[in-house]
């Protein structure tokens, strides 16, 4: 359902500087499908009972998100981002608090970075889909979504015409040629709002990753030696021919971690690969980079951030992360020069 699985975040959690935990015992948990990925959990608990009841709470939750922002999909008994989708032009969907707020969220991001982030971009988007699941199935017959499709499909996104109704929890899409792809954020913003629910509750310690957007509960613990550590994530290298499968391991506690990158869902038309990052301006992928990685407390945001700034020119994206308070980021462009924030490189585990 989200709009990529575009790069494979190694996950390593371990204990820094050798240090072992006496108290609890690691535990992780893995399933596929949900967000059309993989969902890896982990955590210490005194038991295994213990975190597969945290776990099978997770999974619970993710898969109630999943129904909710999907576009592809009918459910029985559920209106979901398909079925307001389903119903442009034609009339209001009344629908869970959880995709009002949603909405919304992706209404304030709009504003943020001035529509480049526009979950109204679906008549563009699916065009790109259907040109590149068709171009995947059938390589040889791979083809551009003709520019005039584009264009056309591209008078059909306007924020403005997507109506939200809180008091009567419903969506109406006014245009009956629009529609809506969550996907720049639907994940990320499902992930942060599962880990919030998670901290309220009394969880202090885990690593939730789904399909690669990475949210920390806590991190630094201390065992009965009074040693620490944090959790470490590894960073992919995007350039698939390089020995180094990993580009540097993150150390983190209480954020997430969110990349974007081209090397995963693509396809070849004419010997050129042409991923699924889309450019609203030019209605192409965007062409900058082959990777960009963010950290933020706020995953949602992160997973937003992450696509904005990956259409951004380096030094736009620079001026933008530097203005905000607790984010950082790493780019990586096309001839794999590494460029980072400030404070990136604070987080980066020494070898």
């Amino acid at each position: 359902m989200k709009k990529r699985v575009s790069f494979v975040l190694a996950l390593l959690v371990m204990l820094a500087a050798g240090c072992g935990r006496a108290a609890a015992t690691r535990y992780q948990a893995q399933f596929l499908q949900l967000f059309d990925t993989v969902t890896t959990i982990v955590g210490y608990a005194d038991t295994e009972a213990q975190f597969r009841e945290i776990s099978d709470q997770i999974r619970k939750q993710l898969e109630q998100y999943h129904q909710l922002y999907d576009i592809y999909h009918d459910y029985e008994g559920v209106n979901n981002i398909k079925t307001i989708n389903d119903n442009a032009g034609i009339a209001p969907v009344a629908v869970d608090q959880r995709i009002i707020d949603l909405l919304l969220f992706a209404r304030d991001i709009h504003g943020q970075t001035g529509g480049k982030v526009n979950v109204a971009m679906g008549s563009v988007l699916s065009l790109w889909h259907d040109y590149r699941e068709a171009g995947t199935e059938d390589p040889a017959e791979a083809e551009l979504p003709p520019m005039e499709l584009l264009q056309g499909a591209a008078g059909h996104t306007s924020i403005e015409a997507v109506l939200i109704d809180e008091e009567a929890s419903t969506v109406y899409l006014t245009d009956p040629a629009m529609s809506l792809d969550v996907g720049a954020m639907a994940k990320g913003y499902a992930v942060e709002q599962i880990a919030r629910q998670l901290e309220s509750e009394g969880v202090q310690s885990l690593l939730l990753s789904v399909g690669g957007n990475v949210r920390a509960i806590g991190g630094k613990i201390l065992n009965q030696d009074n040693q620490e550590f944090y959790w470490t994530i590894g960073i992919q290298n995007p350039d698939k021919t390089s020995d180094q499968a990993e580009l540097f391991a993150l150390m983190i506690e209480g954020l997430s971690v969110v990349s974007s990158g081209v090397y995963e869902r693509y396809y070849t038309v004419n010997d050129i690969r042409y991923h699924h990052i889309i450019d609203p301006e030019t209605l192409m992928p965007a062409g900058r980079f082959a990777q960009v990685t963010l950290i933020c407390p706020d995953s949602g945001l992160a997973d937003a951030l992450s696509t904005y700034i990956f259409s951004l020119p380096a030094e736009e994206g620079q001026r933008l992360i530097e203005s905000m308070d607790g984010v950082e980021a790493c780019w990586v462009d096309s001839e794999g020069t590494v460029l980072y924030s400030s404070g990136f490189q604070d987080y980066i585990k020494e070898k």
